[in-house]
């Protein structure tokens, strides 16, 4: 078992304690937002046409008193969309199936999908085909964001072939249609395997009236052209008419019950609490990234029982490694101590991560990273090949990966650590987390570097006024691209979550995850460093 040396009373504790709630408060007004959805004016709107709100519609599409791990709610954040991109996307459980469930909130311009919406509903696509979940979609969209339509067009037709190919898989999708699904819309119920149509409600159509006036001159009616009435006494395209937006969630529970869908991954172990209390998180890391700490005291309280049977603790001691569960769940743990990664921390992951895949264990990686070690002993000990050597091993393991960025993630420290482009399974942020090709006031240097040099060759006295104000902006664009909610927004993660809820998140990603079998070993024995 871990043994913490965590002073809970200290000064330093109290002072990340309070850095870290305040970075908190900040996220909870932005999630607040997304909440808000369209405002107050279109919320009222909505409601007096008696319907629901989106959340409200998941929350009773789910089991009773059971979790909603919420995906991307920040997506659009800083851009001119409202936060949350128009959307509401996560994974849930209805009749003890964990679905991933996507839901319009038509009080935000309708429902209409800006390029945000877009990149959100293909995560969201991506999430059900790599771990086998159902996918549910609630759909009342007018279509797309048509000022961005060069955006979105052509690349929205992978939302079309994700439901094929999901279905084509074996995954079941249903579409529970509470209002308008216009124009490509339409193909949503489509291309669903399950469709519920809300009476005098659901309005699906390639185009409507107007449209169809203008093509082809012909009359006609919302009903008669869409409606879900007709489309479930005649076109065949509901295959359930719902009274009400109740019952339309009743059936759509019915329809999930009705899969008589199972796991086929592992089966968890007895759960064990973690030894000491996961409030303390929040005055683990320093506010300054460049002060190191240990990421044994984060493990110790996210893993089951606080223990960890740590590998080669005397080897690469920057990055800590070993086996540990997480709500029953096996689970190897990369996790940086002190940012820098050398040529034997490299070697000693890529070993880790072999093992990892020989017995078929999913990977935690941990990242608080500045990147890999620079400079000529470093470039002639073999830095690059090593850290290639790493990079290759998380780029060909076949077992489930997860990530938490807790602190720095720059450079190619965050491809070993495996970031966003390595496709972790899943893949959340702290509050205190910052990621960028090199620290702020590293890349303003370099910058400053090859200016003065670029000024020597041509024999011109460097600006030093200038040189000041260049480095002090592009210090600053830099540290506001470095930070989680930018970052989140562009959904380079799955959301940024509360340190606190750190092992609930990930407990509830292995359990997502093991609806999928266990992947099939890559083909390789451990090659030793």
């Amino acid at each position: 078992m871990i043994r913490t040396r965590v002073d809970a009373h200290g000064d330093d504790y109290r002072q990340r304690r309070e850095a870290m709630l305040a970075k908190l408060a900040e996220l909870d007004a932005e999630h607040a937002k997304a909440v808000a959805g369209g405002g107050e004016k279109y919320v009222e709107r909505h409601r007096k046409r008696g319907k629901l709100l989106a959340r409200e519609r998941i929350e009773l599409l789910v089991d009773p008193d059971s979790p909603f791990l919420e995906l991307s709610p920040l997506a659009a954040w800083g851009s001119e969309f409202q936060v949350g991109a128009g959307m509401v996307a996560g994974i849930g459980v209805i009749e003890g199936v964990e679905c991933v469930i996507t839901a319009n909130d038509p009080t935000v311009r309708g429902g209409a999908s800006n390029p945000w919406t877009l990149k959100k509903s293909l995560r969201a696509a991506d999430i059900a085909l790599q771990n086998r979940l159902p996918y549910v979609n609630l759909v009342e969209s007018g279509g797309a964001d048509l000022p961005t339509q060069k955006e979105i067009f052509i690349p929205g037709g992978r939302i079309f072939r994700d439901l094929t190919r999901l279905s084509a898989a074996g995954i079941p999708t249903v579409a529970l249609v509470f209002g308008n699904s216009t124009a490509g819309g339409a193909y949503v119920p489509g291309m669903s395997d399950y469709v519920v149509m809300v009476r005098d409600r659901a309005k699906v159509f390639l185009g409507g009236p107007p449209l169809v006036k203008m093509a082809t001159g012909e009359e006609s009616d919302d009903e008669s052209l869409g409606g879900a009435e007709m489309h479930a006494r005649i076109s065949g395209l509901a295959d359930h008419l719902a009274q009400d937006e109740h019952d339309a969630l009743r059936i759509g529970r019915r329809i999930v019950r009705s899969l008589n869908w199972r796991k086929q991954g592992l089966t968890p172990l007895p759960v064990q609490d973690p030894k000491y209390p996961a409030d303390e998180l929040l005055g683990i890391v320093p506010e300054d990234l460049k002060v190191p700490f240990d990421p044994r005291e984060v493990i110790a309280r996210v893993v089951d029982g606080s223990e960890f049977e740590e590998f080669k603790p005397l080897y690469g001691a920057s990055l800590v490694t070993g086996w540990a569960r997480i709500h029953g769940y096996p689970v190897g743990v990369l996790a940086n101590a002190r940012g820098v990664l050398f040529s034997a921390e490299s070697q000693k992951a890529t070993q880790f991560i072999q093992l990892a895949n020989q017995s078929r264990t999913p990977l935690l990686f941990l990242q608080n990273t500045t990147g890999y070690m620079v400079g000529k002993d470093y470039e002639q000990g073999g830095i690059i090949k090593h850290g290639a050597m790493m990079i290759n091993a998380v780029s060909n393991s076949t077992v489930p990966h997860l990530t938490i960025v807790m602190g720095a993630s720059y450079g190619a420290g965050n491809y070993g650590m495996c970031g966003r482009a390595y496709e972790p399974r899943f893949l959340f942020s702290w509050p205190s987390a910052k990621s960028a090709v090199m620290g702020p006031a590293q890349l303003a240097g370099v910058l400053s570097l090859v200016g003065r040099a670029s000024a020597q060759a041509k024999g011109q006295v460097y600006d030093e006024e200038a040189d000041a104000a260049m480095r002090a902006m592009v210090e600053a664009q830099i540290e506001a691209e470095s930070l989680p909610f930018f970052l989140s927004g562009r959904l380079y993660d799955d959301g940024v979550i509360d340190p606190r809820d750190t092992r609930t998140v990930l407990g509830m990603c292995l359990s997502a995850i093991n609806s999928a079998p266990v992947p099939r070993p890559a083909g390789f024995g451990v090659f030793r460093p």
